[in-house]
C-alpha cells in the first residue's frame, strides 16, 4: 500500500528595507532574493506587489499542472503562456479585497498533439494546489510578537 508523506512546508522570509520595500527570500531553494513591494500611493513600485505574488502563482501553478497533465498524456506544446489578471473590490467595511482572479492560458498545440491535449483540458486545474487552496479559501494563522 502507497502512503503519502506530507511535503516539507515553503518557507519564504521577508525583511523590511524601507517604507514598504521588503527583502523577499525563499529559503532551502536558489531562488535569488528580490523586492517585493505595494505600488503608489503607499510605496514606489520597486518590485511585485503582494498582489501581483498572488496572480504569479495562481498562474504558475495552473500552467505546471497544465504541462505535467500534457506531459503524462504523451502529448506536447510548442509554447505555453499564462495572463493573470487580478480584480480589487472593497468589501463591506470598505477595505480593499482580491475580488477575482482571471487566468488565460495560452497553449501553442502541434495538430497532432490535439486529441492527447484535450484530455487534459479538464482535468489539470484540480491538480493546482494554489489554485484549488485559494478557491476553497485559505486558513491564515497569525502570531504576532514583540521584542
Amino acid at each position: 500500500m502507497a502512503t503519502h508523506e506530507e511535503p516539507l512546508p515553503t518557507t519564504v522570509t521577508l525583511e523590511r528595507r524601507e517604507g514598504y520595500e521588503f527583502l523577499v527570500r525563499v529559503e532551502g531553494t536558489n531562488v535569488p532574493e528580490f523586492f517585493a513591494e505595494e505600488g503608489p500611493p503607499l510605496g514606489e513600485a520597486r518590485g511585485p506587489s503582494p498582489d501581483a505574488m498572488l496572480g504569479a502563482a495562481v498562474g504558475s501553478c495552473l500552467a505546471s499542472s497544465l504541462l505535467f497533465c500534457v506531459g503524462k498524456a504523451h502529448a506536447s506544446v510548442d509554447a505555453l503562456r499564462a495572463t493573470v489578471s487580478i480584480r480589487k473590490s472593497r468589501n463591506e467595511r470598505g477595505r480593499l479585497r482580491i475580488g477575482g482572479i482571471e487566468v488565460e492560458i495560452h497553449a501553442d498545440v502541434p495538430e497532432e498533439q490535439h486529441e492527447r491535449f484535450e484530455r487534459c483540458r479538464a482535468l489539470f486545474e484540480d491538480y493546482c494546489t494554489v489554485t484549488a487552496s485559494v478557491r476553497q479559501g485559505i486558513a491564515v494563522e497569525v502570531k504576532l510578537t514583540t521584542s
